[in-house]
């Protein structure tokens, strides 16, 4: 896990000085347990690509975190309320090495290679929260 973080010790919240939308998304991995363990490792903070995350960033999104459940990556993605996720991905698949990490990611995704970021994972629907 990255950052020595557990479901047990907690995860870090970042607090924003705004409101902020928050998007998940699913992606398949291919069901090879080495497959899948290069694909964490290759998320850590010591393998992860900087140039990456700094583009992340660039398209204004404020948080992404990645989770696994067997092969089933779920991403939660946070932005602004003024964030449109069609444009930023639209800027982040133009962004230095995005591609070339996105076809090196196909590897271990249950994705067409050349395959966009926006294309391999799915956007899911809040059908619940805790309500108030």
């Amino acid at each position: 896990m990255s950052e020595n973080h557990t479901s047990k010790s907690g995860y870090p919240c970042k607090k924003y000085p705004v409101p902020v939308k928050r998007y998940c998304q699913t992606l398949s991995l291919k069901d090879d347990p080495e497959l899948v363990q290069e694909y964490i490792k290759r998320h850590d903070r010591f393998h992860h690509w900087p140039e990456i995350a700094r583009g992340i960033k660039e398209v204004g999104i404020l948080e992404m975190e990645l989770y696994l459940s067997g092969t089933t990556l779920c991403m939660i993605v946070e932005t602004a309320l003024d964030f449109d996720w069609d444009t930023a991905f639209s800027i982040l698949a133009t962004l230095p090495r995005q591609q070339e990490w996105e076809d090196y990611m196909s590897i271990f995704q249950e994705a067409r290679a050349g395959a966009a970021s926006s294309e391999k994972w799915k956007l899911m629907e809040r059908i619940f929260y805790l309500y108030e």
